[in-house]
């Protein structure tokens, strides 16, 4: 191993202080001290453990539990690499066994600084500063056993830490009298502090070649671990969105309704699909405390965004009359393809615009063809046109509109609702009437209509009406 020459004068003193026990007789004489002025204390080293990107716990040779003997200070040394370390937070903890001071009003100061260690201060006055130096001061004591700090995107090089033990005199602090304080030492990187806590997202973030993790809060919350509540939305605001979000999917149970009675089973149970996983997963999607998942949130918001998607496309389908064959293959088409878009991004706009897109082409173009076939415009009926196809494209064409030009982060709750209705609300009025079987004609028609009813279905053409397709009159 590449051990500092610094970790071999600790040997070396170590070994010094052993012998001379061990082997009384021996004719070699004790090691000298030099004077308290020329003292130069050994740094230990620490083991590094890489576990992720930013993240690296620091081992400490015979620890995590150190000794501060009352007559020299202990000093550790940290190396933080290049661009590796630079990204993250650097924490260190410290916290004092009270039971190794034996009654004692002992105080261990820690100094945590960057380049040359700094002893924590003299006699009299603690300080972690110089003319030309300061550092970051901790201390632990009897009544506040626990002291940390934590340095977000730190200079790299060698950090290092000198621990004191001073007792508590009446003009300050006075080096103690034969008691060695024990502290527990923790040293660790850690991409963001806490993992942003319940009101924020730890997110890795590059800048041109620079890469670091910084926390994305929400809920109002800011600060560098999503823990300044100075805008931060109440509770009962939370739960309002929460329930916002959640009950606007209810609006589906319409369209639900209508598809079961048009005997559109598939398209219904698409609809289904799509209001029960919306709505557990803004229950999940929730920042701060009204949050409720039943399962991992990346599972919630694939099958949210899949049911939203292939709501739209089995809705533009069925519109476009197809035969039941050429219909099931681009329902499976869809699904497959939806999947694969959602996998590459599932928050960009054209997987929504594009398969909805293309969806209305196959209708338009069916449209076209019946019109063409027929002689006349289809939907044949200005009853349709006005009071369903008319009035559900506006609030769908509405619905996106707010969804890719209105929706921030701010609205998102109440935006993202309204969103959740108009949708809902618009495959209600565009949803065709139930298809009717061949057999299944009322009677007292002419033969001319129903050969027409049936064409408008898309069941037959008109070369392959049958004598069983003309009603008596």
């Amino acid at each position: 191993m590449n051990m500092p020459q610094s970790f071999g004068a600790l040997v070396s003193l170590s070994l010094g202080e052993i012998l001379p026990s061990v082997a009384p007789n021996s004719t070699q004489p004790p090691p000298a001290v030099p004077p308290p002025g020329e003292r130069c204390w050994p740094i230990r080293p620490t083991l590094r453990n890489e576990l992720d990107t930013f993240s690296v716990h620091f081992y400490i040779f015979f620890g995590p539990n150190v000794s501060v003997p009352p007559d020299r200070p202990a000093v550790f040394g940290i190396s933080l690499l290049p661009v590796l370390d630079s990204g993250g937070v650097l924490n260190l903890e410290l916290k004092l066994n009270v039971s190794s001071l034996r009654g004692e009003n002992v105080t261990v100061f820690g100094c945590l600084t960057h380049g040359v260690p700094l002893m924590a201060g003299d006699n009299a006055s603690v300080t972690c500063e110089t003319g030309s130096l300061a550092g970051f001061l901790l201390s632990a004591n009897s009544t506040a056993s626990l002291a940390r700090v934590r340095i977000p995107y730190p200079q790299t090089g060698s950090w290092y830490l000198s621990l004191r033990s001073l007792c508590a005199a009446e003009h300050g602090f006075e080096p103690c009298a034969n008691v060695t304080a024990e502290v527990y030492l923790r040293t660790y990187l850690s991409p963001c502090i806490d993992d942003c806590g319940p009101y924020g997202q730890c997110k890795l973030l590059r800048t041109n070649n620079y890469l670091y993790a910084a926390c994305e809060c929400k809920a109002g919350w800011n600060g560098w671990g999503c823990t300044d509540s100075a805008e931060a939305f109440s509770y009962g605001f939370q739960l309002l969105a929460t329930l916002l979000l959640c009950l606007s999917n209810l609006m589906f149970l319409p369209p639900v309704a209508i598809a079961l009675r048009s005997r559109y089973l598939l398209e219904a149970s698409v609809y289904v699909f799509t209001m029960f996983f919306s709505t557990f997963y803004h229950a999940c999607d929730q920042p701060g405390i009204a949050v409720f998942c039943i399962m991992e949130y990346d599972v919630l918001q694939f099958c949210d965004f899949l049911g939203s998607l292939m709501s739209v496309w089995v809705t533009v389908i069925a519109m476009a009359r197809l035969q039941p064959l050429a219909k099931q293959v681009l329902y499976l088409l869809g699904a497959m393809l939806l999947s694969m878009a959602l996998q590459l991004d599932r928050h960009g706009l054209w997987n929504l615009l594009g398969p909805s897109l293309f969806a209305v082409g196959i209708m338009a173009v069916a449209w076209t063809a019946r019109s063409i076939h027929r002689r006349h415009c289809y939907p044949p009926t200005w009853q349709r046109w006005a009071f369903y196809l008319c009035p559900g494209a506006l609030i769908a064409a509405g619905a996106l509109l707010l969804y890719a030009c209105v929706e921030t982060e701010e609205n998102y709750f109440y935006i993202h609702s309204i969103w959740h209705m108009l949708i809902a609300g618009s495959v209600g009025f565009l949803l065709p009437p139930r298809p009717k079987p061949p057999g299944a004609w009322a009677q007292g028609c002419g033969y001319q209509l129903c050969v027409n009813e049936q064409e408008e279905l898309g069941l037959v053409g008109p070369a392959t009406a049958s004598i069983s397709s003309v009603c008596a009159s």
